[in-house]
């Protein structure tokens, strides 16, 4: 929990970044070309796709046990047995952390896959015909990592009291914001290093503002003391 606690600062941090990476020059980008609207628009017809037509429950329980899956093997575990249904899933593994046990609910399994194949096939064929279709679709498979995962969240997650509420969702939470900033680093005109630079100015922000309230409060508790001493 105190870990969780320390890492509030950081999701501020992260939001500020965000927020002033898009002030600063997505906003023109996105205006100048054409293509990069596909995004959002993708975006939101799977948003109106989630409420409106049956959910694809078993779909994104695949990708959440797969999830896990994948970040337990790149982290040197093995993987074993699989269950996947509409109520639910569980896949057996090796080793597990709080990284391997959170991934899902920050990691768009499915919105990776898409990016993974057009740059792969864009190795052997010239994919920028197709730019707004896969902006799209990245937009769209984003949107369902979304809106799945906040809906899982206003339920009871074991994944989540495994290692604490205030953790989990701190961790999720900022994880989910630097995935926003990525998402504008590859349609926009930033790059990463400035995205870099103003999240690195903003946590030290952030860190020296919370120490000098903690300050505040201290002192205002020791006077309180004193006065009552």
């Amino acid at each position: 929990m105190l870990i969780g606690i320390a890492l509030l600062p950081l999701g501020w941090a992260a939001s500020t970044a965000v927020y002033q990476l898009y002030q600063s020059s997505v906003v023109s980008a996105v205006a100048n070309d054409w293509k990069s609207w596909a995004l959002p628009a993708g975006f939101l017809i799977w948003v109106v796709v989630f409420f409106i037509l049956p959910r694809p429950a078993r779909t994104y329980v695949l990708g959440h046990e797969l999830t896990h899956a994948l970040w337990a093997i790149l982290m040197g575990g093995r993987v074993g047995k699989m269950k996947v249904g509409k109520e639910g899933g569980h896949v057996e593994l090796s080793k597990t952390n709080f990284v391997i046990t959170l991934a899902p609910y920050f990691f768009p399994f499915y919105t990776v896959l898409v990016i993974a194949a057009y740059y792969l096939v864009g190795l052997a064929a010239d994919m920028e015909p197709y730019r707004a279709w896969w902006l799209g679709a990245v937009g769209l498979t984003w949107s369902f990592h979304v809106t799945f995962t906040i809906n899982m969240l206003t339920q009871r997650q074991p994944d989540v009291r495994e290692h604490g509420r205030v953790f989990s969702y701190a961790v999720i939470y900022i994880m989910n914001v630097l995935v926003i900033g990525l998402w504008m680093v590859l349609i926009g005109a930033p790059r990463f290093v400035t995205f870099g630079e103003l999240l690195r100015s903003e946590a030290i922000t952030a860190y020296n503002i919370s120490w000098q309230w903690m300050m505040l409060a201290w002192t205002w508790v020791a006077k309180l003391w004193e006065s009552r001493a």
